[in-house]
């Protein structure tokens, strides 16, 4: 830590590094110890010293031995600047300790570059203005913008710890459903790793030296040109569902950076091409949450409702294939 710097607010965290990950680069191991922070948050985190190793200021790339201590210094810089937002929320669960929202398609979790208010982060706060005392306003894992459904925010410091130690021990039960193209024979498992696409820095894609990443899939539906699928998360990387349907060469529905464009099933009915045309974002919804409650224990187990326009798709693929 450095001496010299002002204190500011923050949780202290102490963690230990698994026998298994020796010989990986320090920021590798917080990465995979600490999921529900970007590597950038991480590193920089490292850099300024709030994270050290054993007693000691270390580097991004420095290796570790295995059994080392962690500790880790988390600064709210988030939050400092964003602003209270009266943005409507639907709220499935809350308590004390936890909240469990359903989020809109369309709406940026975090603040952040060309992005600097009507977020999720922006609404929280003006629901709860205690939530700027937590690291990341409470989130606790991460939707991408045009994803919808089940989102966990810790309303407490215990709940938080408690959830982010669940998150890395990957305890969290997280499922989706989504609209792929193609229509798949069977179910499966994808195991591939993942790290930024090395042209296009929008974009993650699958990397030999990536994080590892594992999504579960089963075919709930089969219709012309397009499957509806259950995937479950065994990791829970940035894009993984995203990139793992497009891996196996069934990309989701809508996709903007890995569904290849609009692709319409031969002889489609103008009904189905104007609801296929109009649906302008993937198709992917966190239909499903569970979880131990912080306090109590208790298996939470929170299901999001489909949204309107995932049902309207679904409708008319079933209509298209006559079921």
């Amino acid at each position: 830590m450095n001496p010299d710097r002002t204190p500011e607010p923050a949780e202290i965290r102490s963690l230990l590094v698994p026998i298994e990950m020796a010989g990986s680069r320090f920021d590798q191991v917080l990465a995979e110890l600490m999921p529900e922070f970007s590597r950038s948050r991480l590193a920089a985190w490292i850099k300024s010293g709030d994270a050290i190793l054993d007693g000691h200021s270390a580097k991004p790339k420095d290796t570790v031995r295995g059994g080392e201590q962690i500790e880790i210094r988390l600064v709210q810089s988030t939050v400092e600047h964003a602003r209270p937002e009266a943005i409507a929320l639907d709220v499935l669960y809350e308590d004390g300790d936890v909240l469990v929202l359903n989020k809109a398609a369309g709406i940026v979790v975090h603040p952040g570059a060309g992005n600097p208010d009507g977020t999720l982060v922006n609404a929280l706060l003006h629901r709860d203005p205690g939530l700027a005392a937590l690291p990341r306003a409470g989130i606790i894992h991460r939707l991408d913008k045009d994803t919808s459904g089940a989102l966990i925010v810790a309303r407490s410091l215990q709940g938080h710890n408690a959830l982010v130690e669940q998150l890395a021990a990957r305890e969290i039960h997280r499922q989706y459903e989504a609209v792929v193209y193609g229509s798949m024979v069977a179910g499966g498992t994808v195991s591939a790793s993942l790290d930024r696409h090395p042209v296009d820095r929008l974009k993650r894609a699958v990397v030999a030296d990536g994080k590892q990443a594992v999504t579960h899939y089963r075919v709930r539906a089969r219709f012309r040109a397009h499957t509806q699928v259950q995937c479950n998360l065994e990791t829970g990387r940035t894009h993984q569902i995203r990139v793992h349907m497009a891996h196996i060469r069934h990309p989701l529905m809508g996709d903007p950076l890995y569904g290849g464009g609009l692709k319409l099933p031969r002889g489609a009915s103008p009904e189905l091409i104007a609801t296929l045309r109009s649906f302008k974002r993937q198709a992917l919804h966190a239909e499903q949450i569970a979880f131990a409650h912080p306090s109590t224990g208790e298996t939470l187990q929170i299901d999001a409702p489909r949204p309107a326009d995932l049902q309207s798709l679904l409708e008319a693929l079933a209509h298209d294939a006559g079921h």
